[in-house]
């Protein structure tokens, strides 16, 4: 008899460590803290938003993979509920396209090589009811050997403007796979949408895109006829030198040169300075040098009509002349400016070329 009490004693005892241990983690109708806690991570690719949501799993002593998570099998990528993976705009993983959308994130587990599963089912517990009929994607990635790693972990690793690194870490090992964005074609049509907002009543916006277009290579016909409707608004040496960069694109020479002819006629003294500074540097010394004696003679007696002369004196090679040019330019500078005007006037000094 004692034997037998004995006995329903210890199932007893074993049956309330049981409800503990469950207590402790999750209850069906209250709120409890999770053993493995809840994270979030988000990165912005371009305008292009990455969210992972997981549950962070210990690894508590235990050998995971190939022991708890068996090679071969489907795994939640986490714990508790599915791990999910949202988009904001198209991808591609690993070479692969996958549209924009929020998707449950699954691996197979392997020895030399894991399966990383993009599901279009994003709402289940786990991998329990997975269906390889609902994936959107398969790709084929190479895990990494790493420094013992108790927490699971995503991260966001080498990011670029158009890719990043997506890294799972967990026990002994690392899962990388490669995520890009078309950035670039992504951001031009935003603006394009943007344009149809408040800011369509602005110069600078219309400007703006411009420019985007231009700097990204994509359509100088559509650059130049958002130049003209930012001129529309308002006349400015910024909008007219889009306007010119933009024909040139498109071939048409006299156009653009009396676009550029009409925003220096509009730009200021520093503008006009600035943008003969670029001529140099795309090597079109000739035409810079001619914007410099203009803005000097529109601008006579100025720092910036002295540092002008400089640059005229070193492509003439008369180094003297511009020394005495640059010591103007520095005796006209507020304090704040010597030091900028003092370092050209040490490489003039020096015969250094500040043209280049």
């Amino acid at each position: 008899m004692r034997k037998h009490l004995a006995a329903i004693a210890l199932v007893l005892m074993v049956i309330s460590l049981a409800i503990a241990n469950h207590a402790e983690a999750q209850s069906a109708v209250l709120m409890l803290p999770d053993q493995s806690q809840h994270a979030r991570i988000l990165q912005r690719i371009g305008l292009t938003d990455i969210t992972i949501d997981y549950h962070r799993p210990l690894v508590r002593g235990r050998k995971i993979f190939g022991g708890v998570q068996a090679y071969g099998d489907v795994w939640r990528a986490g714990a508790n509920f599915n791990t999910t993976i949202e988009f904001s705009d198209p991808v591609t993983i690993e070479g692969q396209p996958l549209a924009k959308g929020i998707y449950g994130l699954h691996f197979i587990p392997g020895e030399s090589s894991w399966i990383a599963i993009f599901s279009k089912n994003s709402t289940s517990w786990g991998s329990f009811t997975y269906d390889k009929a609902e994936d959107a994607l398969r790709v084929t990635v190479k895990p990494q050997r790493i420094e013992p790693h108790e927490v699971l972990s995503y991260d966001f690793d080498d990011p670029t403007p158009t890719s990043t690194v997506i890294t799972m870490r967990w026990e002994t090992v690392a899962v990388p796979f490669k995520l890009e964005v078309n950035t670039r074609d992504i951001v031009a049509q935003s603006l394009r949408n943007q344009l149809r907002g408040r800011v369509q009543t602005e110069w600078q916006a219309w400007e703006e895109v411009a420019n985007y277009l231009l700097e990204n290579k994509l359509s100088a016909e559509e650059a130049a006829k958002y130049a003209d409707r930012s001129i529309e608004i308002e006349d400015r040496f910024e909008n007219e030198i889009t306007k010119a960069r933009a024909l040139t694109a498109l071939g048409r020479q006299a156009d653009a040169r009396a676009a550029q002819d009409k925003a220096l006629t509009l730009g200021s003294e520093s503008q006009v300075y600035q943008f003969a500074r670029s001529l140099q540097r795309l090597g079109q010394q000739s035409q810079a040098l001619d914007i410099f004696r203009a803005n000097i003679q529109k601008h006579p007696n100025t720092l910036t009509a002295h540092v002008e002369a400089a640059r005229i004196d070193v492509a003439n090679s008369d180094y003297l002349a511009a020394v005495s040019d640059m010591r103007l330019a520095v005796n006209a500078a507020v304090d704040g400016a010597k030091a900028t005007f003092s370092d050209l006037l040490r490489q003039l000094e020096n015969h250094v070329d500040i043209n280049k």
